[in-house]
């Protein structure tokens, strides 16, 4: 957050923030490195003409904010989304003692016992973890409207 807030008060290279921060600059410049891998910021880079050395000028980009949050909230929608089909899809049967959780097809390739245990495993009834999910992608799909994102 302190680098962020470095970047917001115009504070461009590195080594300036690093310096404002007190953050070592290898650490600075893995989280700038990561906040550009992120969309989240930007940079320019010129040439010192007396050492020929490259400096970076660093810019925090915080309209890119919502559009990272949103797609991170998609891609979590869409994973729960994948998991609910496939909870939908199978009939799933679990060892007694906690061990494994296997598909029908899993199940019947160890022949329907723990290859831990060697218990038999039984069916699960899974409509409390698909009404788990359906609520969470609900929770996830409320917040992923109420975010405005600037185009």
């Amino acid at each position: 957050m302190l680098i962020v807030q470095c970047l917001n008060k115009g504070v461009k290279t590195d080594e300036e923030i690093a310096e404002k921060t007190g953050i070592r600059l290898n650490i600075v410049r893995k989280i700038l490195y990561r906040l550009y891998d992120a969309g989240l910021a930007s940079y320019k880079r010129h040439k010192d003409p007396e050492t020929q050395w490259y400096s970076y000028d660093w810019k925090f980009e915080p309209e890119e904010v919502n559009k990272t949050i949103k797609k991170q909230i998609n891609d979590e929608i869409e994973f729960l989304k994948n998991i609910l089909d496939n909870e939908k899809d199978n009939m799933f049967f679990s060892c007694p003692e906690g061990h494994t959780r296997f598909d029908f097809e899993d199940a019947s390739n160890v022949g329907f016992t723990c290859p831990e245990c060697g218990e038999e495993v039984v069916f699960e009834d899974n409509a409390d973890i698909i009404k788990e999910l359906e609520k969470d992608i609900k929770k996830y799909q409320k917040i992923y409207d109420s975010i405005e994102v600037s185009e």
